[in-house]
């Protein structure tokens, strides 16, 4: 085993790799350009979106087109419709990201396999539920489950406080309502603590 770094990390100097096409993905690729890294690559598993949005073929959902943030046009490199296959690295360190094309429906493309070399890697992808093990497999038909539109299969809980079918167990933030925005996690799980202090010692003075 490896022990965790104690120095900072830093991507000064370093070919740095960002998994994930989104908002924070981007934060990442740009705050390695700020520090100095020789190289970024950007990787997305979803297909490049097109130049022009086509509203009429898609609504009522969001039409996607090409764009490029502030900190990607400083020189990301950025690859689309690949799935991250593999960690390298020799004796703790890393140094390569191994990849390959997918399909549309993101099934990899055999003979596709690349390696990009990589000294940092940075995982920015989007939640996409609870996992199926631990907990939730433990209490497979205790506790509810719902698929939300996004197909992501998250726990049953009121937002009031944040009970669950389940005695003693709560639910919140992503977890609860699906992918969503950090400010959101932060409030439910606020309230969630007033909750459970509540239940706990019939009252609270924790902030709702």
């Amino acid at each position: 085993s490896v022990a965790w770094p104690s120095h900072p990390i830093l991507a000064g100097g370093q070919h740095v790799v960002v998994v994930g096409g989104g908002d924070t993905a981007s934060d990442c690729v740009g705050t390695a350009f700020r520090q100095g890294a020789v190289r970024v690559t950007q990787l997305d598993i979803r297909p490049q979106p097109p130049e022009k949005e086509d509203k009429l073929s898609v609504w009522p959902y969001w039409a996607t087109k090409m764009r490029t943030s502030s900190s990607q046009a400083e020189g990301a490199e950025r690859e689309f419709q690949v799935a991250t296959l593999e960690f390298i690295g020799e004796e703790g360190q890393l140094t390569g990201v191994k990849c390959c094309e997918v399909d549309d429906k993101r099934k990899p493309i055999a003979g596709t396999e690349f390696v990009i070399r990589a000294d940092l890697a940075f995982i920015a992808i989007g939640f996409a539920g609870p996992a199926a093990a631990g907990v939730a497999k433990e209490l497979d038909g205790e506790m509810k489950i719902a698929t939300d539109s996004r197909r992501s299969r998250n726990v049953e809980a009121n937002d009031r406080d944040y009970r669950t079918s389940v005695d003693r167990l709560y639910a919140a933030g992503d977890v609860r309502r699906g992918q969503s925005l950090v400010v959101w996690a932060i409030r439910e799980g606020r309230q969630a603590a007033r909750s459970i202090d509540e239940a706990l010692m019939g009252s609270s003075v924790l902030p709702r």
